[in-house]
Parts: structure tokens; C-alpha cells; sequence
């Protein structure tokens, strides 16, 4: 029992200095799953903080599993995506926990122009876990078929975030 209080207040302590987005110069590089209905994949995404709560970036999604038997010809093309960001992150006006940030965002891809809600959370200075909720706001083909809807609607990211 005293080793696993003991083990709790060392983590307690690691989370104390902790802080999430610093603002201008920040930098995070995130990993993790993309989940979607019509394919599940890998997604890498880096922000750069402008000030002190704007920050700028790219993210860029691969396909890996494509579950629908209706789109079996998915090539690069349509299994790759790659987004330029623009976020708000509100984890210091919010003030829920110096560790956490709330980030609402755009992007613009070259599926789509879309918006997403993001939340991080910080266990130490350098690492911490991620999810992000994107959707499409205007998609460059009215009614895509087939592999178009890979990327061009609902998907959830979720993973792993590091402070640089």
C-alpha cells in the first residue's frame, strides 16, 4: 500500500508542471487512430502556436482498412488526406485544469473544407493523449460515391500528443 501512495504522489507531482498550450512557439506533434465508417487508418498531425491561444498546423490521414465491400478500388489517392489547420485553443479561458485544452478549429483539405473540436490533455511536459472530432462543412463534390467518402465525412482521431 505506502509503494502505491508512494508511486500516486510522484505522478501527482509529474502533473503539476504540466502545461498544455504555452501559446506563442508551442509546439505539439500528435499520433494516433482515425476512425471513420468506411475505413479506420493512422493519422499524424502537428500544431505551431502564433500567439496565445492561436495556433496554425497540418494534419495528414492514411487509410489503412477500408470496411465497405462497395469500395474496393481505394488507391493512394483517395486513402490519403492532408489538412491545413487553424485552431482556437481555449484550455487557459476555459480554465478547467492547467493540463487540458479545448482546441475548435478549420481546415482546409484536399478533400475538403471542414471543422473540428479537439481536446488535450498533458500527463508530464512532454506527453499526453488527444481526440479530435472532425466533420466536413462544404466537400469539393456535392455527392461523393465510392472511395470519395473516405475522409469526406464524420471522423474521430484519436491518440497520443508530445510536446517538442
Amino acid at each position: 500500500m505506502k509503494k502505491v501512495l508512494f508511486v500516486l504522489a510522484i505522478l501527482s507531482v509529474s502533473l503539476i508542471n504540466a502545461q498544455v498550450f504555452e501559446g506563442k512557439g508551442d509546439q505539439k506533434f500528435q499520433i494516433g487512430a482515425n476512425l471513420q465508417d468506411y475505413a479506420s487508418g493512422l493519422n499524424i498531425s502537428y500544431d505551431y502556436g502564433l500567439g496565445e491561444n492561436i495556433s496554425v498546423g497540418v494534419s495528414t490521414t492514411y487509410a489503412l482498412n477500408v470496411k465497405n465491400n462497395n469500395i474496393i478500388d481505394a488507391d493512394f489517392g483517395d486513402r490519403f488526406d492532408i489538412k491545413a489547420r487553424f485552431n482556437a485553443n481555449l484550455g487557459n479561458v476555459i480554465n478547467i485544469d492547467d493540463n487540458f485544452d479545448v482546441y475548435p478549429g478549420l481546415s482546409l483539405s484536399t478533400k475538403n473544407f471542414g471543422g473540428h473540436l479537439g481536446f488535450r490533455y498533458l500527463f508530464t511536459n512532454g506527453f499526453g493523449v488527444y481526440t479530435e472530432f472532425n466533420t466536413p462543412l462544404a466537400k469539393y463534390k456535392e455527392t461523393p460515391i465510392g472511395a470519395e467518402n473516405i475522409h469526406n465525412q464524420f471522423t474521430v482521431n484519436l491518440g497520443a500528443v508530445f510536446n517538442l
